[in-house]
């Protein structure tokens, strides 16, 4: 369990608390985490800028649709 704490973070949820928003703030942190890896593979030359931003495109567009599936 401590490799994973390490390895994926996740900071306490501090809003007002429903199942919806616990959820879209889980799924925002993770796209968070995400984007910071892709920089980082980008930045290390591993991936290419245009594939960096196709990447962090599409997750934005999986943030956007959580966050209509859960309809906040």
């Amino acid at each position: 369990m401590l490799e994973k704490n390490f390895l994926y973070p996740q900071s306490r949820y501090y809003g007002t608390f429903t199942p919806e928003n616990l959820v879209f703030n889980a799924n925002l942190q993770e796209f968070s985490h995400r984007v910071s890896i892709i920089c980082g593979l980008q930045t290390g030359g591993k991936i290419s800028a245009q594939e960096a931003y196709s990447q962090i495109a599409e997750l934005w567009q999986r943030l956007e649709l959580s966050k209509s599936n859960l309809m906040i």
